[in-house]
């Protein structure tokens, strides 16, 4: 089918209010903010899509999808926006972009089963405040936070900056509604758990958009003690010692709701009003005041230990008020954009990988050691640095953080500096046998390297795709790779 009988199909199937063609709206639906600079340049080289609809129910939801499946047309699902690896970017095509934006119901708010059910398009600031006002938490809190829409967050397979006490978004999720691409709705029932076979929320958890449309999520909510907060933080010697630290503190089976270990580089641009030039190491201790209590002397007795290290204590009250103004608001979101475009300088690149405690410090020097001898335009990187902020009984995360003045036409950023560095990062990461994406998901750029992220288990994830999508109609090129989308990787 070509363009118009799309629209036209499409405004048949829902109300003419649900298919958006406004130009502006489509040039912003054929990228995320993986290119952002190139977007706001105007120099994007990918297709705009046809449409995007805005369904309001699952069953219009199932319609859609039913018929880009039949004439093969390709759909992005989109909520929130805020997907930051060319998840969102479109490679086809006459697409269509499926948004969340009329999903927008909290269904349920259950204080005594302590979970709360909402449809996609729910902001998660929306129900978080909603269950705030019952004294509870969801636990859940990206960056993205304000902005972030619950359907994105569960595709993406989500973490928050509290998520070494509460976990990622996969240990949250209870059930979930979603549809296929040839119709199909299926809902996943809401219990603490079952021995019912394989665990097929993961068929829907992290898919990005390949396999499924997610209409409906319910998730765990948590009792919420803000009056026991507590935060601790230590300037160190170097990054290894953090990680000591945070090892220490996590395999002795404490929990801090935050965890975090900055490179001196890093540090300088997070805490540039204490730092004095050295890696910084915080906590964030939430919960019950038994527990909180318990958790800082742990934390306190780790630091003892491995005092050779560290240089001196920070005053806690710096630690808090960085807490208090780390998420991102849509203004922050445009304001970066606007800056980006007058000063030709791109900040806050970002590449996440994961590894056990022993491999990241390995990972972590040898990306450091090779970006400064091999990459040509090291001269041009305004920050180079990275921290742990994602830490579990067997391992941590790292995320490698890199700014740089941009001098080159705005179309070859990509190719002239992320592309490069963010291979450097890939490469010693699955060297070293760490994982290549921690929580931002594959998208479309790291899919050159899937097959080597999974080895023999890709034979699984090709078998998902086969299976639920044969006809190739779910987000093309996002986690699987794609010949035909390799010219927009460049």
């Amino acid at each position: 089918m070509d363009k118009e009988q799309i629209i036209q199909t499409l405004g048949q199937m829902l109300s003419p209010s649900q298919v958006n063609t406004d130009s502006e709206a489509l040039y912003d639906a054929s990228a995320d903010r993986y290119k952002k600079y190139a977007k706001v340049r105007r120099v994007l080289d990918v297709p705009v899509p046809a449409a995007i609809v805005y369904p309001k129910t699952a069953e219009e939801v199932s319609r859609v999808l039913a018929f880009c499946n039949e004439h093969r047309v390709n759909v992005i699902p989109r909520a929130g926006k805020t997907a930051t690896e060319g998840g969102l970017e479109n490679w086809k095509q006459n697409t269509v972009v499926m948004d969340a934006l009329h999903l927008d119901k909290i269904l349920k708010i259950d204080t005594y089963n302590m979970q709360a059910t909402a449809q996609a398009g729910v902001p998660l600031q929306m129900l978080e405040d909603a269950a705030r006002e019952k004294g509870l938490t969801t636990g859940h809190s990206p960056q993205s936070k304000p902005v972030a829409k619950l359907g994105g967050l569960v595709s993406t397979r989500s973490i928050g900056q509290f998520s070494t006490l509460y976990g990622g978004i996969e240990d949250m999720v209870v059930g979930l509604e979603c549809v296929f691409p040839d119709g199909h709705i299926a809902r996943i029932k809401n219990v603490a758990r079952r021995s019912g076979g394989p665990d097929i929320r993961h068929i829907a958890i992290g898919n990005e958009g390949t396999l499924c449309y997610i209409t409906e999520v319910t998730v765990k909510l948590f009792r919420f003690y803000p009056e026991n907060n507590r935060f601790h933080g230590y300037l160190l010697k170097d990054m290894e010692t953090g990680i000591q630290v945070l090892r220490e503190v996590m395999v002795n089976g404490f929990r801090p709701s935050v965890a975090r270990a900055y490179s001196e580089e890093d540090a300088a641009q997070h805490f540039y009003h204490f730092h004095q030039g050295k890696c910084v190491l915080l906590f964030m201790s939430e919960g019950p005041k038994g527990i909180v209590d318990a958790t800082c002397d742990a934390i306190e007795a780790a630091a003892e230990k491995f005092k050779h290290g560290i240089i001196e204590p920070v005053d806690s009250k710096l630690i808090q008020e960085w807490f208090n103004n780390l998420n991102w608001s849509q203004k922050d979101i445009d304001d970066e954009l606007e800056g980006m475009k007058e000063n030709d300088a791109h900040s806050g690149f970002t590449t996440e990988v994961s590894a056990d405690w022993e491999t990241i410090p390995k990972i972590y020097n040898r990306v450091m050691q090779r970006i400064r001898e091999e990459y040509p335009r090291a001269h041009d990187l305004t920050m180079l640095g990275g921290h742990s902020s994602h830490s579990y009984i067997n391992g941590t995360n790292m995320y490698f953080v890199y700014n740089y003045r941009i001098l080159c036409a705005p179309e070859d950023e990509m190719r002239v500096y992320h592309h490069p560095l963010q291979r450097i990062i890939v490469e010693e990461t699955l060297k070293f046998g760490g994982s290549m994406c921690h929580h931002h998901g594959i998208g479309k750029f790291r899919n050159e390297w899937t097959k080597e992220e999974h080895g023999s288990a890709y034979y699984m994830l090709e078998k998902l795709k086969q299976s639920f999508d044969p006809n190739g109609i779910m987000n093309f090129g996002t986690i699987y790779p794609q010949a035909d989308g390799k010219k927009y990787q460049q």
